[in-house]
């Protein structure tokens, strides 16, 4: 089992998965140093490693889906520390 150590702040800022031969808007839902929520129009064509960028927030990060629904996906910043994620069995 996986349990975040840091906690996320709800937000609610337009931002762009961005990859190479693409991009798509994107609302983030919640933030934290170690990753964060997403809303997508549609998960097609979006690739598992891509940039996130929030022009408000200056941020422009390297991450990958750790998990998806329909309409969302919760990501981790790859450059994220390990100290973000607790492991416990």
């Amino acid at each position: 089992m996986e349990k975040r150590h840091v906690r996320r702040r709800r937000v609610f800022k337009a931002a762009m998965i961005e990859f190479p031969g693409g991009a798509f808007s994107c609302v983030v839902r919640d933030l934290s140093d170690c990753g964060a929520n997403l809303d997508v129009p549609s998960q097609i064509g979006i690739p598992h490693e891509f940039m996130l960028s929030i022009p408000t927030a200056q941020l422009h990060r390297l991450c990958r889906a750790v998990w998806r629904s329909d309409k969302r996906i919760g990501i981790a910043f790859d450059s994220a520390e390990s100290s973000c994620f607790q492991l416990s069995a």
